[in-house]
């Protein structure tokens, strides 16, 4: 497997693999990893589909990628997905999958055209004092000493990270900044996250800096990612043949680890809850998805807070990954990510409006109609004062296509769900679907004496608790996660956001679609190369334009006497370009 920068291996269509008709697979995990595995088994190995089986536990198809619920009783989604133009992998995947809503073109066709009708933007990123837009909204309120911190933790060595926090690396200096606001809550970040994972995401990333205050270089699917990402791929696969088996739990994969040499032999499984087990044939495949965000996420309802369950028991995911790497440190160590779930859950809610009262309130807050049927929120609001540094999200509507006219979703998460709220007296977590209406009302700046009842009469609202789900971003060191296909592995690999792949950043879609083309072009050899990770930060345009929005285009020291010897030079130009004198 190799990477490459350029299109010239974009659109070739690799042989296939001599010995592929006679071969199978089996995928442990229906999410986006799982199913971009199977795709690419499909499209780019030729692989015969019908020799390609996806194991999944729930009776759903997409893992994190949710959607789900009705107009009567709520709309359910556990999260969003935040993308943009550089997702390499992902667009590679989408542009073979017919979209389900534009005749004759692809995902990534309708992707592309809707966020060209309807560019994404926020009007308000972040606000305070009751529905009030931050003062210093356009500046990232970052000092000097800030800069510099951010740019040594770009230029560090990963290894001299291994096990740091965010507060290791950072001081509260940095943490005082509209940019640590603006960043942690548009990728979840907390200061006890990893440290190796905010370096990836810095370099990873630095050109969204020149969206932060906005977020206009984001982009959205049309409705939830259910639908819009999930559903088409699935209704693809299945449609060549694929199988699914649904409500199967593999409990451990049966590694032969004997002469250097690491061969997967069995899957045990448990299925409609008794064991059973698939024996590996020496020429077949077994990609596994080791670990889950989303694993033991529990919903409440509109009266009922979110239960938390942090349990690991057999048949659960995690503890797949720990069957499977007590046979050999190469496949990692789970229990770093998922021993301690106090650090690695936050909870949501999904708020389903039943009149007009709260959809005027978003109007007056925004400025922008929901039922415009285009971009609302343009991604996260922040609620700067907010005990649970609450965010809120209205994406276009209809967000579900079976939404009535007239009716809004909105998604609101806390990250800090294990404190009392500001209106509402109680941790996110111990508090209803109406509890955490309330308390998001409050902070609309809804009259006091009006709460109570637009919460009760309102909305219905259901909360879900996902106790591990920034487990990805918890500290680590080289080794934890094992690599997408193991040192001296022949038939095994490992997909999704605990599989190691360099550069890239966990929590994205194309992370997942990364490990799915690595694992299966490495373990069968596919002459074609997987796309680079976009290298934003080997661009010295990228370097420039975020330097001058990291300085809030105020200009460098002392530029009079930089423009002067640079004068003349393209160095002078670029410089120039990006306002630095």
């Amino acid at each position: 497997m190799r990477y490459a920068h350029s299109n010239f291996e974009a659109f070739v269509r690799p042989e296939k693999p001599a010995g592929i008709d006679a071969r199978a697979a089996w995928i442990i995990g229906g999410g986006l990893g799982g199913m971009a595995a199977a795709a690419f088994l499909v499209r780019d190995a030729g692989m015969p589909p019908a020799r390609i089986t996806i194991l999944e536990a729930s009776g759903d198809n997409g893992g994190a990628l949710d959607g789900t619920g009705n107009a009567e009783t709520g709309w359910l989604i556990r999260g969003g997905r935040e993308m943009e133009e550089q997702f390499q992998c992902l667009w590679d995947l989408y542009r073979s999958i017919p979209s389900l809503e534009v005749p004759g073109a692809s995902v990534l066709d309708e992707f592309y055209r809707l966020n060209r009708a309807d560019p994404s933007s926020s009007p308000i990123r972040a606000m305070q004092e009751r529905g009030q837009p931050l003062p210093d909204r356009n500046s990232l309120t970052l000092t000097g000493k800030a800069r510099r911190e951010i740019l040594t933790l770009i230029l560090t060595d990963e290894d001299r990270l291994d096990g740091k926090t965010i507060s290791d690396v950072l001081s509260a200096d940095f943490m005082k900044s509209n940019f640590w606001l603006f960043w942690r809550s548009m990728f979840a970040f907390e200061t006890w996250h990893s440290a190796i994972e905010m370096k990836r995401y810095l370099a990873r990333f630095v050109h969204q800096i020149l969206g932060l205050k906005d977020l206009h270089t984001l982009k959205f699917t049309r409705f939830n990612q259910q639908e819009s990402l999930s559903k088409p791929l699935a209704t693809w696969l299945a449609g060549q043949g694929v199988v699914f088996r649904h409500g199967v739990r593999a409990t451990n994969v049966r590694i032969d680890t004997a002469g250097g040499r690491k061969v997967a032999t069995r899957i045990d499984l448990l299925e409609n809850g008794q064991p059973d087990g698939i024996d590996i044939k020496a020429d077949d495949l077994v990609f596994v998805t080791n670990g889950s965000m989303v694993e033991n996420s529990r919903w409440g309802d509109h009266h009922t807070p979110a239960p938390i369950e942090t349990g690991i028991a057999e048949g659960n995911i995690w503890q797949l990954w720990r069957n499977i790497a007590a046979q050999d440190p190469a496949f990692g160590r789970p229990d770093v990510f998922c021993g301690d779930t106090t650090k690695s859950r936050w909870e949501s809610a999904t708020l389903t409006t039943r009149d007009a009262r709260i959809p005027d309130i978003v109007h007056r807050v925004t400025g922008r109609d929901p039922f415009s049927g285009r971009t609302v929120t343009g991604g996260p609001i922040t609620i700067r004062d907010s005990a649970w540094l609450m965010s809120w999200v209205v994406s276009r509507q209809p967000h579900f296509k079976g939404q009535p006219e007239g009716q809004m979703v909105a998604w609101l998460y806390g990250l800090f769900s294990d404190v009392p709220g500001n209106y509402v007296k109680k941790p996110m977590q111990d508090c209803t679907g109406e509890e955490i209406t309330r308390e998001w009302l409050f902070h609309m700046g809804v009259p006091e004496d009006q709460i109570d009842d637009m919460a009760a009469t309102g909305a219905t609202t259901h909360p879900c608790m996902m106790p591990f789900i920034t487990a990805q971003f918890m500290p680590r060191a080289t080794g934890d996660r094992p690599k997408v296909v193991p040192e001296g592995s022949v038939n095994l690999a490992f997909l999704g956001q605990f599989a190691e792949t360099p550069r890239d950043t966990v929590f994205t879609t194309e992370y997942s679609v990364r490990t799915a083309m690595e694992a299966v072009y490495t373990l069968l050899d596919i002459d074609r190369a997987v796309p680079e990770v976009f290298g934003s930060v080997y661009d010295v345009r990228m370097l420039l334009q975020a330097a001058a929005e990291l300085r809030d285009a105020r200009k460098i020291p002392a530029s009079g006497v930089v423009h002067h010897l640079a004068d003349g030079t393209e160095i002078g130009d670029l410089l120039a370009r990006y306002g630095l004198i």
